[in-house]
């Protein structure tokens, strides 16, 4: 697939890292289409044009495979340099996690949530918790901590729900609100929520 970080080349037979590349790449485009009722070992498999026993032999189930998929997919929140300003700061920061929302392994994850069973569910919770919230807070709390130091955030602006509050706007304004996070929806809410809450 075009553009897919598991593109691999259509002919020949793949062994190894290329077709692990391969049915990474053919599992997300079938939660991407179907959803995770419709995914299928076989589907995949087809997509991948290998044999089922391969799928298997790699990923003993369904949710392993997905795990698996959705964990390599989301995209990582980078290194902020040193701006200058904590505005500046939470905007990078905020704009990397509007873009692994938004991802398509974002996306699915999301979507993948709405349908799976309970053991699941569970699961893939886990991995939102690892994958995206707690890289972010730790983001959040190293830029904090860069504004103490630099004079522009209130010394005492580090309290456990301080933390939250970005990701749980940006979940409920996406979920809720249907709100597809422009960069100017991303500086308003810095404008309006973050900078009084650690500045004033």
């Amino acid at each position: 697939m075009v553009g897919s970080r598991w593109s691999v080349e259509p002919q020949g037979r793949r062994r190894g890292p290329e077709l692990d590349s391969a049915i990474l790449d053919a599992a997300l485009e079938q939660l991407s289409t179907v959803g995770w009722n419709g995914l299928t070992m076989e589907g995949v498999a087809a997509r991948a044009r290998t044999g089922k026993a391969a799928v298997y032999r790699r990923w003993p189930s369904k949710a392993d495979l997905v795990a698996d998929v959705l964990r390599a997919g989301l995209p990582p929140l980078g290194e902020i340099p040193d701006h200058g300003s904590i505005r500046e700061e939470l905007v990078v920061l905020c704009r990397g996690m509007r873009d692994a929302m938004t991802s398509r392994a974002g996306t699915a994850l999301r979507s993948v949530l709405h349908e799976c069973d309970t053991v699941s569910a569970d699961r893939f919770h886990e991995l939102i918790r690892t994958g995206f919230t707690e890289p972010s807070r730790r983001r959040f709390e190293d830029l904090v901590q860069r504004g103490i130091a630099r004079g522009d955030v209130r010394s005492d602006a580090t309290g456990e729900f301080v933390a939250d509050v970005i990701p749980a706007v940006m979940m409920y304004r996406s979920k809720v609100c249907g709100s597809e996070w422009g960069d100017q929806d991303i500086r308003e809410m810095i404008d309006q929520v973050l900078v009084p809450l650690l500045t004033s």
